[in-house]
């Protein structure tokens, strides 16, 4: 009960302040499993896409998150395991003693979605993405059937610019893309260079042409 209160009062508090709106562009919000792949600028980017998501989808989708962050204290730890039932993996390659794709395959093959950044870190720069990381390709391979939604989220970077700690009101929209799965015989790289495209090709045209 505590967490569900918790969950409500962060969604209804970035529903607030952003006025976020989600714009279901090229699917709809339907109960399948999916991956949605979002443009990552900062800490609340899955905040946001988890609050314009319906009730019964929100319950059903879990966030991808760096376990560095997220087990930094008490606090963190439990917002992000019980109230977003976040999936931590170990960001380290060298840390790790598992394979990281495991659990979020698991997640899948339970019938629940997952916000997965394929940029891995938040993008700091003037570019509108980073270079996608393998882990999308990787998740695509694994389970090649399923949806990977592109979602480009809007103006977010400059409600919670790098340092602050008092959100400033502005308009942010969450872009949900046309779905793609990996096809037969496509590489690594070829799919990449896709997924990247489906994601930037949402973005507004000022940052498309940056």
């Amino acid at each position: 009960m505590i967490e569900r209160l918790i969950a409500g009062s962060v969604s209804f508090f970035a529903r607030a302040v952003t006025g976020v709106r989600g714009n279901w562009q090229g699917c709809l919000p339907e109960p399948t499993p999916r991956i949605y792949y979002p443009n990552h600028t900062s800490h609340g980017d899955f905040v946001l896409i988890w609050s314009v998501l319906p009730a019964a989808l929100r319950r059903k989708t879990r966030p991808v998150a760096g376990a560095d962050y997220w087990l930094k204290d008490r606090f963190r730890h439990f917002v992000g395991d019980s109230v977003f039932h976040a999936v931590l993996i170990d960001r380290n390659p060298r840390a790790r003693d598992s394979d990281p794709m495991g659990p979020l395959v698991s997640v899948l093959d339970a019938g629940n979605s997952l916000i997965f950044f394929p940029e891995g870190t938040r993008n700091t720069t003037e570019a509108p993405l980073l270079p996608f990381k393998t882990g999308l390709h990787h998740l695509a391979k694994a389970r090649p059937g399923i949806e990977m939604v592109p979602v480009w989220i809007d103006n977010l970077n400059r409600v919670m610019p790098k340092g602050e700690v008092i959100p400033i009101p502005l308009l942010c929209t969450v872009t949900f893309g046309t779905p793609i799965r990996l096809a037969e015989g496509e590489d690594r790289q070829a799919f990449i260079a896709r997924a990247r495209e489906a994601l930037l090709a949402l973005a507004p045209a000022k940052e498309h042409d940056a």
